[in-house]
């Protein structure tokens, strides 16, 4: 059964690292027999209302997970992941959904007004019903970005990856036809849709990262010349936190 694990608010202005890695590491602490399926980041609403560490971001652990006996032992490593790598005065969240389940739609909805306005705990918990939400220290605000991220990923529509199949360990510069065998389609934004063949080549701008479009990772892509093609996205500084 596919299950999505959404994390929130487990860093600070002076933490080493933030709520992506955290979750990027959760891969490596997954039960034996599960099958990670990649990291997603969804943005949510940054204003002067907010609290948030830099980008007001959530992630969210896409994984395949074979019985439900393995689904408890991965919720319970999840909150033990994050009493163990969230910073001292966070405000951690856990959200943890299976596909199927009736609350995905109420915290697709959520999430989608996440990425828009200002929510509350206790809207979170109703979009999450029975689901597993919980708070893990602090005020407990990051119940709001974890459900977020588990509806707006589940959509298939929002968000981007910032782990997949080895994404980041792909060089400068990569032919389509590798980035089809890893996984990920390459559509191009030019004006007239030019299709990127096999054989071009995908300048990656040190910085690959696919959105999520159609429930799949995608990259979007510009021509630079004949067989050669521009990631349209790069890595951005940090903003200044509210």
């Amino acid at each position: 059964m596919r299950v999505y694990f959404g994390f929130d608010d487990t860093d600070h202005l002076t933490s080493d690292f933030g709520t992506g890695k955290l979750v990027r590491w959760f891969q490596d602490d997954m039960p034996e027999g599960c099958t990670c399926r990649g990291v997603v980041r969804q943005q949510l609403k940054v204003c002067d209302a907010i609290p948030y560490t830099s980008h007001n971001s959530a992630a969210c652990l896409i994984t395949d997970i074979p019985d439900s006996d393995l689904l408890r032992i991965a919720v319970d490593r999840a909150v033990a992941h994050i009493s163990r790598h969230a910073a001292e005065g966070s405000d951690p969240g856990l959200c943890v959904v299976t596909e199927g389940d009736a609350a995905l739609g109420r915290l697709t909805d959520f999430g989608h007004r996440c990425a828009g306005e200002v929510v509350t705990q206790h809207e979170a918990i109703k979009a999450a019903g029975v689901a597993h939400l919980s708070g893990h220290g602090g005020t407990n605000d990051g119940i709001i970005g974890a459900a977020a991220a588990v509806g707006l990923t589940a959509s298939g529509w929002a968000g981007r990856y910032i782990a997949y199949n080895g994404l980041r360990q792909y060089p400068a510069e990569i032919s389509v036809a590798a980035l089809n065998r890893g996984g990920v389609q390459v559509i191009s934004v030019d004006r007239d849709a030019g299709v990127p063949g096999q054989a071009d080549c995908v300048s990656t701008n040190g910085w690959l990262r696919p959105r999520l479009l159609g429930g799949r990772p995608v990259v979007m892509v510009a021509p630079t010349g004949e067989g050669r093609w521009r990631h349209i996205h790069r890595k951005r500084r940090k903003m200044q936190a509210a």
